[in-house]
C-alpha cells in the first residue's frame, strides 16, 4: 500500500510518522517552501489524546524527545476581568496529561527521519481517480503522485476537501487574533501573576475584546534534549516565552486586507489602543510583545455535516474539521486522526478490505471531531462573543 499525505502539518507528519512505524508507504507533499515559510502559532496544549496519539506514532525516542521539550504549566485555569478581578478559576475534568509545547519544535521532532518521504513547496491542484483502485494527485508544477489512498491533511483552506466534499463549510466565526510572543526573561516573569503560569489565562472585558496569555518553559535546552536523546532531530535553539494574543470583534478592528499587511509594530500599537483603560499589568503585557513575532489570524470553523459514502479519498484535522481555539483541542484531535487511520490504513495493508477500514476510521473521527467543534464554538460564543454555530 502506498499512501499520499496531502500537507505536513502536525497531522500530516504524525500520520507519516504512525504510518512509517506499521511499515506501510508513504509519501508527504507540502506547499510551503519550508517549514518555517509562514508564521503558525506558538504554544500548543497536548493533552492526554495528543500525548497517546504521539507515543503510538513515534519512535520511542522522539517521543521521549517530545516529553523532554514539553513544559508543565499549572493546570487551573483563572479566568480575569480586565481589570484583573477574578472571575473563576476553571479545574480540569480529569486528572490527565496537560503539556504546554511550543509548535515549531513539535513540527520538527515530528519532520525527524522523514525527509525522504516529505517533499516541501508541492502544491496539490487536485486529484483523479483512476478506473482501477487508484488515486493520483496533480500539483501546480506538472508532476503528480499515484498512490491507493490519498489523505487530505492540507488545513482549514484544504484544496482537497473542496474537491471531493464540496459541501462542507468554513465559515468566520467573527473574531479576529492577534499573536505575539513575550519572551520570558527575568524582568518580563514580574510581569505575570503566578497563577497565569496556567494551561491557559483569559483576560476578558465585557465591552469587546479578550488577552490570552500561556507559557512555553522548557525543562532543559532544546538542544541538549535532542543531543542526548535523538540527535538525529534538528532542533533550534529557543527560550522560554509567554504566548499572548489580543482578540475582538471583527466590528472593533480593521478590515483584514488591512490587518494582513500591517506590521508588527503598528499591530502592538494597535492592541494598546483597543485595551486603553484594562488593567496596567495588562497594557504592559502587550507592550513587551516582541514585535518581529505578531501577526493577525482570522478564526473560522467547520460546520458539521453528514457522514458521506466512503472511497479512497480521506481527511484529517483542520481540513475536516476545524475549530475555534476557545477549547483548546484543535491540535490534540488532528494528532488524534493521525494516530487513528495509521491504525487503519495499516489494518488494510496486513489484509482488511480498505473501504471498511477507512469507514470505521471516518466514523470515529467525525464523532469526536464534530463534538470537539462544537465544544469549542459554544466555549468561544459564551466567553469571547464568537458567533454562533451555524446549523449543520
Amino acid at each position: 500500500m502506498q499512501v499520499i499525505v496531502i500537507g505536513a502539518g502536525l497531522g500530516g507528519l504524525c500520520l507519516a510518522q504512525g504510518l512509517r512505524r506499521r511499515g506501510v508507504g508513504v509519501a508527504v507533499y507540502e506547499s510551503d517552501d519550508s517549514l518555517t515559510s509562514r508564521q503558525q502559532g506558538y504554544r500548543i496544549h497536548i493533552d492526554e489524546h495528543g500525548d497517546r496519539a504521539l507515543a503510538e506514532s513515534l519512535p520511542e525516542r522522539l517521543h521521549r524527545l517530545f516529553r523532554a521539550t514539553a513544559g508543565l504549566p499549572r493546570t487551573s485555569t483563572p479566568v480575569f476581568d480586565h481589570r484583573l478581578g477574578r472571575l473563576a478559576v476553571l479545574e480540569p475534568s480529569d486528572g490527565g496529561v496537560h503539556l504546554a509545547v511550543d509548535r515549531l519544535t513539535l513540527r520538527r521532532i515530528l519532520l525527524s527521519g522523514l525527509s525522504d518521504v516529505v517533499r516541501f513547496g508541492k502544491r496539490f491542484t487536485h486529484y483523479r481517480v483512476g478506473a482501477g483502485d487508484g488515486v493520483t494527485a496533480y500539483f501546480a508544477d506538472g508532476t503528480t503522485a499515484t498512490g491507493d489512498v490519498l489523505v487530505a491533511a492540507d488545513g482549514v483552506n484544504s484544496p482537497v476537501r473542496r474537491q471531493y466534499l464540496p459541501h462542507a463549510r468554513v465559515v468566520d466565526t467573527g473574531l479576529r487574533q492577534l499573536y505575539g510572543k513575550v519572551p520570558l526573561t527575568a524582568r518580563t516573569r514580574e510581569l505575570f501573576l503566578d497563577d497565569m503560569f496556567a494551561v491557559f489565562t483569559p483576560i476578558i472585558c465585557p465591552d469587546g475584546g479578550f488577552v490570552g496569555v500561556a507559557p512555553v518553559e522548557f525543562p532543559e535546552s532544546v538542544t541538549q534534549a535532542a543531543a542526548r536523546l535523538a540527535p538525529e532531530a534538528v532542533l533550534d535553539a529557543t527560550q522560554d516565552y509567554m504566548t499572548c494574543a489580543f482578540g475582538a470583534r471583527r466590528e472593533l478592528l480593521p478590515p483584514d486586507d488591512e490587518l494582513r499587511t500591517m506590521t508588527g509594530a503598528e499591530l502592538r500599537a494597535l492592541t494598546l489602543t483597543a485595551i486603553e483603560g484594562w488593567h496596567p499589568r495588562v497594557r504592559a503585557i502587550i507592550e513587551h510583545w516582541d514585535p518581529s513575532t505578531v501577526f493577525a489570524l482570522v478564526l473560522r470553523t467547520s460546520v458539521p455535516i453528514e457522514p458521506w459514502p466512503t472511497t479512497n479519498v480521506t481527511l484529517l484535522g483542520d481540513a475536516i474539521h476545524a475549530m475555534s481555539p476557545a477549547g483548546g483541542i484543535g491540535a490534540n484531535t488532528a494528532l488524534r486522526d493521525a494516530s487513528t487511520l495509521a491504525t487503519a490504513l495499516a489494518e488494510a495493508a496486513d489484509g482488511r478490505p480498505l473501504v471498511p477500514a477507512l469507514a470505521e476510521y471516518e466514523a470515529a473521527m467525525t464523532a469526536y471531531g464534530f463534538a470537539a467543534v462544537r465544544t469549542s464554538a459554544a466555549n468561544g460564543h459564551r466567553l469571547l462573543g464568537q458567533d454562533p454555530l451555524p446549523a449543520a
